[in-house]
Formats: C-alpha cells, structure tokens, sequence
C-alpha cells in the first residue's frame, strides 16, 4: 500500500517549503541553545531589545488607532469639505518605505532642520519641540507610516454599518458619540483588530527605520549579529525570537478574522452620508488634513527639495544603473512569485485539501526580511559545502550559489508569495467550475486547460500580482542588503548606505524614486476600476 500524495498536493508542499524550511530552521536553533552565547545575549543585549520592541509595540499600536480609527469614522459616515479627496489620499502613506519616512522626518524635524530652524528665526526658541531623535520619535514616524492599515480595514467595516449603526443607537434613546462608542466601535473591532495586528507586525519587521534613529530592535540586532559580529549563531538565535513573537501576533490576526460577527440582512444599499456643518465639518477637515500634511506632503516636499538640490552632482551613470539594476531585480522576483503563486493557487483548485499547506507557504510575509535572509543563507550554505566536497571545482572556488540572485530570488519568494497568491487567488475564485467544465468537454486538461482557458480569464489578477511583488522589492531593504551579491546595490541599499552615513539629500533622489513606484499600484489599480465600471 502506497501513502502516495495527490500530484496538485505535492506541487503546493514543494512550493510551502521555499518558505517552511528557513523558518523551521531558525525555529531549531532555539532547540540547541548555546549557555555562553545566551548568557551574553542576556547581559548585553536581550534587556534593551525587549523593551524597546515593547515600548514600539505599545506606541505604534496606541497611535494607529487614535488615529485610523477616528479618521475611518469621518470618511465613512460623515461628509464634509474635502472628504472626497481625503478618502484616498490618506492612504498615500503607504507609498512612502518606512525608512524613507524616517530620514525624511529627521530632516524636517531635527534641530538644524527647516521647521526649528524657522521657529528660531520667528519666535527665538525651538527646545520646546519634542526631540525626534528619541523612543517617541521613532514611533510617531511608524506610526504615521502604518496607521492606513487601520484606516483601511476600519473605513471598510463603518462604510457597512456606519449610519445603520448609529440609526440603532438613536433608537436606544443615544447621542451620535454614544453610538459610536457603544454600537459602532464594538461591532467593527474585529476588523480593527486586524488592521492593528497587521501594523504590528510591520513594527516588528521594520529594519531601515530603527536603524536609521539607531534604535536597537531585534531586526537590526539581527543584521549587526551576522554583518558586524560575524556570529551566523547570535543571528539566528534572536531570529527565533522574532519568529516566535510574530507567530503570537499571526495567531491573534487569524482570531481577529474568525470573530467577525457582522452580517446585514439583504443587499448593500450605499447609505447617505451625515452632512457636518460649520466648526464641526472645518475641523474633521482639519484632522484630515494635518494628518495627511505630516504622513505625506511635508517628507515627500523634503525629498524632493533635497533631491533638486543634488540633482546635478546625483543624477548620473551610476544612479541610473542602480534604477536599472532595482527595475530588473524587481520584475524577475515579481514574475517568479506570480508563476509560483499562480502553481499555488492551480494547485488549492484541484486540491481542496491543500488549504492548510497553502496558509503555511504564504507565511512568510508576516516574517521579517532579517529572519527570511538569514534562514535562506543557513541551507544554501549547507548546499553550497556540500557542493564543494562532492564535485571537482576549479581552483580558487569558494561558493557555488551563496552571493548569488538565487539566494535572493528564495528570499522574496518566501517573503512576498502571499502577496501575489491573494491577488491569483481572487482572480481564480471569478473562473466558475462550468467554464472549466465547458473546456473538458473540449479535450483540454491538466496543463493544457490552464493555457487555454485560467490564464486568458487571470489575466488581470496575474498583472495585478507582478505590480504589486513588484513594488514590494523595489522597497525591500534587509533581504536585499543580507543577500545581495558583492557591490550588487539598489536605490533600497544606496539609500541604507546614504543614512548611514548621516547624508540625508544625496539619500534623495533615490528614495523619491522609490515613493513614485510606490505610487504606482494606488494609480493603476484606480484606472482599472474606473475602466471596469
């Protein structure tokens, strides 16, 4: 008797294991914990990096909801000046990397920066402004980086209930803020909940910010155990540290989702927005606009001021070649993650038991790049030794496939297949079984039916993955940096490299070049919505 799995099952746990084995093997490390090595870890590292990660947590997940909370309840419910524009313009932010945010916001802010250097010229004293080199300073910049997580789940959720809900509060014999708080609030928390974990999980994996503010994390301390400390151990040690904290918040996610509680009766009518009037509609117009002001105008102002001002000396071969280099890198991973999420998806089609295989291959995106980096280089490596001992080699041979693009191309794999699974996915979910069934009666089958009949219909989704893997590499920074051949940079590392070394304008140009390909998904997919209807 034969336990012989089917072949579409098979085809999913391959592709799981791009991801399963790098996390599986930073997981074993904790396993064969070294005394001497966590008895240093505990003296000189561990105390710092675990309240720092705290006060992050505790700071980044207060800000984005006071503030995606409150502004997800305007555009939802209320109509005021500007509302319109406000409703997709507040989600602008996540065009601009984390990092990008970061030196921007030390260049305007900092004490030699143009606003305190105005409010001296004005008013004679700036040391009332709060310094934004501090603990509170790298959470309001992850803050405003991340709070359109929560917007947009919670703007989603009230945009179903909103009005409905507060129409039951007045019935209770309740104000307007009553009902939010009572009906509202608790009906959409789920979805805010969500949108909150999701910002928490960006914290935990954020490495350009904290160390450009030089603020010790586990991500960083993680790329300064590998590169600084050559202690490939101290690595993956606080790695399986990271991973187990991120798998507490995937947890708390996937119950966050499975507590939706929310249904409406009937179809989805639009309902009609409350009309605020006088302070009441200047000053929701107002909250949009400061939030916007400080999340977007003013750093993307910056970069480009610094970037003119560099433009010159900066815009030359070799910035193209990083552009062009950035460009390549990023479609090859973007098409090689849409054909293995497009294998993924086939695979869940033909195999409805493969749903917990696929859950697992699409991990990784919750997973830090600092994690994904070292636990992909740990079996290359083992593979590369294994190589060398086992094959004639020419003289002089040191490495087979380590500081190659494979090494690369597994690490964005592992890190962004959910990203172009979910897109596939919804794409796949449009193909009903009576078309499929149409081609069978055809003679199309196995191969051949995805050829002739899903790819023309996926068309659109399989566009929208390449876009948006696309973009997610163009900003990836630690995989890039950990990974990368020699003397291999991008517009990612170039601007990791700039920061480093304090040169906030020359870091510009290409990080404005990063915030324009950020742009270009929220541009593109808007045309394609406003083409379909």
């Amino acid at each position: 008797m034969t336990l012989a799995l089917p072949r579409w099952r098979m085809v999913a746990l391959s592709i799981s294991l791009i991801t399963l084995v790098p996390l599986l093997l930073i997981l074993a490390s904790i396993t064969r914990p070294d005394a001497e090595l966590w008895s240093h870890l505990l003296d000189f590292q561990l105390p710092e990096l675990i309240a720092n990660t705290a006060w992050l947590l505790g700071g980044v997940g207060l800000g984005v909801l006071l503030l995606g909370v409150p502004l997800a309840w305007l555009m939802a419910v209320y109509d005021f000046p500007g509302r319109r524009v406000f409703n997709w313009a507040l989600m602008l932010p996540l065009a601009l990397p984390a990092y990008v945010m970061a030196f921007s916001q030390l260049g305007l802010f900092d004490f030699t920066g143009p606003i305190q250097s105005w409010l001296r010229d004005t008013t004679g004293d700036s040391s009332w402004v709060p310094p934004i080199r501090s603990t509170g300073g790298v959470i309001a910049v992850l803050v405003l980086a991340f709070y359109p997580y929560v917007y947009l789940l919670a703007r989603n959720a009230f945009a179903t209930m909103g009005r409905r809900a507060l129409e039951v509060g007045q019935s209770l014999g309740l104000s307007p803020v009553a009902g939010f708080w009572h009906v509202a609030l608790p009906m959409a928390r789920p979805w805010i909940a969500g949108g909150l974990t999701l910002a928490l999980m960006e914290t935990l994996a954020d490495f350009g910010t904290v160390a450009i503010f030089n603020f010790d994390t586990f991500t960083s301390a993680i790329y300064k155990a590998w590169f600084a400390l050559f202690s490939l151990p101290t690595a993956m040690q606080l790695a399986s540290l990271l991973v187990l904290l991120v798998f507490v918040l995937v947890v708390l996610e996937q119950r966050s989702r499975g507590r939706r509680a929310y249904t409406q009766a009937g179809k989805a009518v639009p309902q009609p927005r409350l009309r605020l009037k006088g302070v009441s509609a200047w000053a929701a117009s107002g909250f949009a606009a400061l939030v916007l002001l400080f999340a977007f105008a003013l750093p993307v102002a910056q970069l480009a001021w610094w970037a003119w001002s560099v433009f010159d000396t900066e815009f030359d071969a070799d910035f193209i070649g990083y552009v062009g280099r950035s460009l390549w890198l990023a479609l090859i991973a973007a098409v090689v993650v849409t054909l293995v999420a497009l294998l993924l998806s086939y695979a869940q089609r033909h195999d409805a038991k493969s749903a917990l295989i696929v859950h697992l291959a699409t991990l990784g995106y919750a997973v830090p790049g600092t994690v994904l980096a070292v636990g992909v280089f740990v079996p290359i490596a083992w593979l590369d030794n294994w190589l060398l001992a086992s094959f004639a080699w020419p003289e002089g041979t040191g490495a087979i496939l380590k500081g190659t693009l494979v090494v690369m191309l597994l690490a964005y794999t592992a890190r962004f297949l959910a990203v172009g699974h979910s897109a596939v996915d919804a794409a796949m979910h449009r193909i009903t079984r009576s078309q499929e069934e149409a081609a069978r009666n055809l003679g199309y089958s196995g191969f051949g039916l995805l050829a002739r009949l899903h790819l023309p219909l996926l068309s659109g989704g399989l566009f929208t993955a390449v876009l948006m893997v696309f973009v997610d590499v163009m900003k990836e920074m630690p995989i890039t940096l950990m990974t990368r051949p020699f003397g291999w940079d991008t517009l990612a590392v170039r601007i990791f490299n700039f920061t480093s070394e304090g040169e906030w304008e020359r870091a510009a140009l290409p990080a404005l070049a990063l915030v324009i390909a950020g742009l270009l998904p929220v541009i593109v997919l808007s045309r394609q919505k406003e083409s379909a209807s």
